[in-house]
């Protein structure tokens, strides 16, 4: 499966064949540097390794380094592995939006919008217990019960309850690829990604 990794800019709307106002998200989608080829024979399975972003020497481990030397390119933010990729890649080549048609539709992976520690409210949409009447003066966003009394006689596993929320990895599937944007390295995807403006997505075909 090909792909590309790209950053998130931001949120737009375009209009469509129809005429129709549709929401989109523009991502920078490389250009991506082919860091290394995994082969059969040599790591007992074949995927093409790219890194997008420029980083600091000083920050990027000796070990990978050397990977970004060999390929004869600078220090990389994010590198990531796409397995079955359709082109045959060398080491140093560069992977651009030109992989991707108008028309056709990708799945699009990022980290979620971080939003902390959280109520059963937002994080779960309960709706809270009862009204606010008969002196229930606190009890609008409540939990309610988690568990009976002499069976099971524990909170089972799974129960929904508050918590931490967000931050976690989300793939978005079947996304159309409204607008390619080669001299500027842009994909116009239709409606929303993960994530906030600035973070990393992996886009795959």
């Amino acid at each position: 499966m090909s792909g590309i990794i790209g950053k998130k800019l931001g949120m737009t709307s375009i209009f469509d064949k129809n005429g129709k106002n549709v929401a989109c998200t523009v991502i920078e989608a490389g250009p991506c540097v082919v860091t290394q080829v995994k082969t059969a024979e040599k790591d007992g399975y074949t995927a093409v390794q790219i890194a997008f972003g420029d980083a600091k020497e000083k920050n990027t481990p000796s070990a990978l380094m050397g990977i970004y030397k060999k390929a004869g390119t600078t220090p990389k933010f994010r590198s990531v592995e796409f397995k079955g990729f359709e082109n045959e890649m060398k080491v140093g080549e560069t992977v651009t939006v030109d992989l991707f048609n108008e028309g056709e539709f990708v799945d699009v992976a990022g980290t979620t919008k971080g939003k902390g520690f959280q109520g059963v409210v937002k994080r779960h949409g309960f709706s809270g217990v009862g009204m606010g009447s008969h002196g229930q003066h606190d009890r609008q966003r409540a939990p309610g019960s988690v568990g009976a009394s002499s069976f099971p006689s524990k909170v089972l596993k799974g129960m929904r309850m508050a918590g931490r929320t967000g931050g976690t990895r989300v793939k978005k599937t079947n996304l159309e690829v409204l607008k390619v944007i080669k001299d500027q390295n842009l994909l116009v995807v239709k409606g929303s990604v993960p994530g906030h403006k600035g973070t990393y997505l992996f886009i795959e075909k």
